[in-house]
């Protein structure tokens, strides 16, 4: 069976070239980078070169990446670094849960949070933000480029409002790295994290970037790895991978390869627009990062609809993968303001930079008859039929 993956915001598949970069540190070069002999000098050699690659897709010094396992852990690492107990922190209703949880468990540990909505779009509204300020405010968490819809945050304005009232900015940048440029001293943020998985390297390795001057409480504790900002043995083949695919990355932003993902994801939209009624984008009329398009269709279950899809050899989703089996509707869409049936009638098609236009038309030859088989056994849509 053919089998086509367009979930690429759940994760992305190492690129051969990555693959190829981290494979000699797996067994030729296997030293602990914190030794001073030779084996540890190749290995910490290493680490810096990815640090500085880095470093360059995101428009930073390579002293201020750290080296983490993953989104996650970047987006723990900013808001418990910095956040305490009778702080107040800022953060939106459509942060992806490593966001989201962890301001749970500060409220829970007697820090204030306020969670600013978003308009129909998935916008957040910097306005919002500024309202949203207290004297105690320590910090405003908002991500760039949402996982689900994959609209763009007005980062750089929130920002702004972050700096005239003196309180750090974290944004995760899960995903927005490598799909759209990402410069932190444009942008003004004091934090932004990333992770490997998302752009073509493996997983279990991110970075986070921490404006110099930044004094982070560290999570974990042990030896001063990362400028004691992160303990713990660097992971060698995961940074070195995520290095690669840092450089792959701004090749094609130059080139000009995001762009035309951009109007491949735009094709499949007007495509399944035409071809499936009652169908629709959400997050339509925002920016958003050129490889994600989130779309409705009524009168069936997207779980249904994603299983069969997959028995048709289409890999896609309903959301966030974290979130794969919740019996609530996705808090994304719902803060939007969808009613729960058609959040949960809601598909995300992602695409990453293995798929091709074959991938493409295999996608919309199975989406519309599969969407068409399932509402024949819908009642609800068997009786708006009927009444139409």
């Amino acid at each position: 069976m053919r089998r086509v993956y367009f979930d690429n915001n759940a994760t992305t598949p190492v690129l051969p070239e990555v693959f190829e970069a981290m494979q000699p540190y797996f067994g030729e070069y296997f030293g602990n980078a914190s030794s001073i002999h030779h084996h540890g000098q190749e290995t910490r050699a290493a680490v810096e070169r990815a640090r500085e690659s880095v470093a360059a897709l995101l428009g930073c010094r390579p002293s201020e990446v750290v080296f983490t396992s993953g989104g996650t852990e970047g987006d723990n690492l900013a808001i418990f670094g910095l956040a305490q107990a009778g702080d107040h922190v800022v953060t939106s209703t459509i942060e992806h849960h490593a966001v989201l949880n962890s301001c749970k468990h500060l409220e829970a540990a007697g820090c204030e949070v306020t969670y600013v909505p978003v308009d129909d779009r998935c916008l957040v509204d910097p306005d919002d933000v500024r309202r949203a300020l207290r004297p105690n405010t320590k910090l405003i968490t908002i991500m760039m480029a949402n996982n689900e819809t994959g609209v763009l945050q007005p980062v750089e304005e929130i920002a702004k409002v972050a700096a005239e009232a003196d309180v750090y900015f974290h944004s995760d940048g899960v995903q927005a790295a490598g799909k759209v440029p990402i410069d932190v001293m444009r942008i003004g943020c004091d934090l932004l994290s990333i992770s490997g998985h998302k752009m073509h390297a493996p997983q279990g390795v991110g970075a986070l970037y921490v404006r110099k001057g930044t004094i982070l409480q560290p999570m974990l504790y042990g030896g001063s790895h990362e400028r004691s900002r992160r303990a713990g043995t660097e992971n060698v083949p995961g940074i070195v991978g995520l290095g690669k695919a840092a450089e792959l990355a701004r090749e094609a932003l130059e080139r000009g390869d995001l762009a035309k993902m951009g109007a491949v994801r735009d094709r499949i939209q007007q495509t399944l627009l035409g071809a499936v009624e009652a169908t629709g984008v959400n997050g339509d009329g925002a920016p958003r990062v050129p490889n994600t398009t989130n779309m409705y269709f009524d009168y069936i279950e997207g779980e249904a609809l994603v299983i069969a899809l997959d028995l048709k050899g289409l890999a896609v989703s309903t959301g966030a993968a974290c979130s794969s089996g919740a019996i609530e509707p996705s808090h994304v869409l719902t803060a939007m303001g969808l009613r729960p049936d058609r959040a949960r009638a809601s598909l995300r098609f992602s695409l990453g930079k293995q798929n091709t236009p074959e991938d493409v038309e295999f996608a919309l030859g199975v989406v519309p008859s599969t969407v068409a088989r399932l509402r024949e056994l819908s009642p609800v849509y068997n009786k708006t039929a009927v009444s139409h």
